[in-house]
């Protein structure tokens, strides 16, 4: 299995962007752990979407997998309150 590539919706990359510098770089360092597993143990499947979540701190980053593709597309990086609305 090759290296999945990470592509950012407008929304998550704002999103990201107003998040605080620290926890931004521990969320980019889980990103680029992500397109190494895309799958790794502490991930979950959201039930009824094709999309999984990643916790990191008080963060979840929910992405949608394009394994055909080798693609990881991040659709939502949010606090732990709001991520699921």
């Amino acid at each position: 299995m090759g290296q999945y590539s990470i592509q950012f919706t407008k929304s998550a990359q704002k999103e990201l962007s107003r998040i605080p510098k620290k926890d931004q770089l521990r969320i980019t360092t889980r990103i680029q752990e992500l397109s190494k597993d895309p799958r790794p143990v502490k991930s979950k499947k959201l039930t009824n979407e094709e999309k999984y979540r990643v916790r990191q701190g008080n963060y979840r980053i929910l992405y949608q997998i394009k394994d055909e593709e080798l693609i990881i597309v991040l659709v939502k990086i949010r606090h732990r309150k709001e991520a699921y609305e």
